[in-house]
């Protein structure tokens, strides 16, 4: 994988700070940021595409929020993760890709493993400038599943604190490592 910046127009997560949810960028703001910068086609050109992984760069988000245009070859996505504890948008700009999430709030903390109710298990295809933003719970992944790279942009407020990273099977969800910020830049 690789990165570059660009500006643009098992840590519990009690430890991580948190802004209220009342301050910064709401998740309208968000949704609204990733959704112009999908539009502008010639800056979304300028991202380098690796045919083997992703790619990324930083952008800098409305009101203090961590922003990333990405690049997904096909066969590439997340896996099932959560932000922090962040609320945050994403939209795709160019391909499609298939988020799955689930419909529940998932408690934060006190679990390693975790039985999903039936009926939580939510899937969309976004893409051509489709969007969605969500609240400081979601957990999901995000596949490019199609035969075409994808390129998208998503926006976090607060700034990503840490990432959980899950494995699931079947209904059964397991906290597998919690990711701090320098380990995905």
């Amino acid at each position: 994988m690789s990165s570059t910046t660009a500006p643009a127009s098992a840590v519990p997560a009690s430890a991580a700070p948190r802004a209220p949810h009342s301050e910064g960028p709401g998740e309208a703001e968000l949704l609204d940021f990733v959704r112009r910068v999908a539009a502008d086609t010639a800056y979304v050109g300028s991202l380098p595409l690796d045919p083997e992984g992703r790619t990324w760069l930083r952008l800098e988000g409305p009101g203090g929020s961590e922003a990333w245009l990405i690049g997904w070859p096909p066969g590439t996505g997340t896996g099932w993760h959560d932000h922090g504890g962040s609320r945050g948008a994403f939209a795709a700009a160019s391909g499609a890709l298939t988020e799955q999430s689930l419909a529940a709030r998932i408690p934060t903390e006190g679990w390693r493993t975790l039985e999903l109710a039936d009926g939580v298990d939510r899937e969309r295809v976004l893409s051509d400038g489709r969007g969605r933003a969500f609240g400081p719970h979601h957990v999901h992944q995000v596949l490019n599943q199609s035969e075409e790279h994808a390129v998208s942009v998503h926006a976090y407020y607060p700034p990503l604190p840490l990432m959980r990273r899950y494995s699931r099977t079947g209904q059964v969800l397991r906290l597998e490592h919690v990711e701090q910020p320098g380990e995905w830049e």
